[in-house]
């Protein structure tokens, strides 16, 4: 029986919809989702497998002008998802008119693969809205398929999915056909704990924080995990720690919850917080951290 496979790259401004579209598709949480922008920092690969295919999605950061060493890191991700992807989708949002990267555009409209755009949140519109956008975004990127969704709801997601593994090449599968992502395990407890701090915390706490996983032992019943949350000032250490311990509790209890929905067993989860001063912008660090791959 003929096998299909490819990777098919998701890109677009920040909270478009992006990491919403690659859970939908997964059918698993593999990238956290907040209202707050630059949520995803990451490439995630997500895999989805069928008896005669093999999608490889990867949900990529939201595509902004970087201010710091960190911000580089993260569209050096995005720049990635042009070399190697087999159908690039283009995802945008009703009331937007462009994306905020000329030359990220113009890599798009220029693309010699297929492509895919998806306008997103239509439940947020009317139909007069919907035409008028569809008509905009035809006319910007006349080398696309356009497609209006609802990630969110689940409308035209599956009609879009069938529409991807139609355009796939020809190949055998590149991972094992029981493998949900290329990332580790730490690596979804580290963003598990950084989502409830986006939630809980404000203005620049969120940015200033990477979290790392020291211990992870698995036993028949239980995980048992110690995780460091870095910040970058003593400051940030007393607000993520918050009065009597408090804020913390909070961040630890939520994300414990998840993760023991995620790995299916009882999790005890031990929080530290530590100070790492100007992370962002220290190249040591950021490799560290899984950035500055290149």
């Amino acid at each position: 029986m003929a096998h299909r496979a490819g990777f098919v790259n998701i890109i677009g401004n920040p909270n478009v919809g992006k990491s919403t579209l690659m859970n939908a598709f997964v059918g698993e949480k593999l990238s956290i989702i907040t209202s707050k922008a630059q949520t995803t920092r990451h490439r995630i690969l997500g895999i989805v497998n069928g008896d005669d295919f093999q999608v490889l999605f990867s949900d990529t950061p939201g595509i902004i002008k970087p201010a710091y060493e960190l911000q580089e890191s993260m569209m050096d991700f995005v720049k990635s998802a042009f070399e190697d992807a087999d159908v690039l989708v283009y995802m945008v949002e009703i009331g937007e008119k462009a994306l905020k990267d000329e030359a990220f555009f113009n890599k798009i409209t220029n693309s010699k693969i297929p492509v895919l755009l998806l306008l997103n949140k239509i439940d947020t519109s009317d139909q007069q809205q919907l035409e008028e956008q569809v008509q905009l975004w035809a006319e910007q990127v006349p080398n696309a398929e356009i497609y209006p969704i609802s990630a969110l709801e689940g409308f035209n997601v599956k009609e879009v999915f069938n529409r991807i593994v139609e355009l796939l090449p020809d190949s055998p599968p590149f991972y094992p056909k029981d493998q949900l992502t290329d990332k580790p395990e730490r690596f979804f407890i580290n963003e598990s704990i950084r989502e409830k701090i986006l939630l809980h915390y404000k203005k620049e706490i969120p940015y200033a924080v990477e979290v790392e996983t020291e211990e992870f032992l698995e036993d028949e019943k239980i995980i048992r995990i110690r995780s460091v949350i870095m910040v970058e000032r003593d400051t940030q250490k007393g607000i993520i720690i918050g009065h009597k311990g408090s804020a913390l509790k909070r961040v630890g209890v939520e994300a414990r919850k998840d993760l023991e929905k995620f790995f299916g067993k009882q999790i005890h989860l031990e929080l530290y917080v530590k100070v790492n001063k100007n992370w962002r912008s220290n190249q040591n660090q950021l490799r560290r951290f899984g950035y500055n791959q290149k």
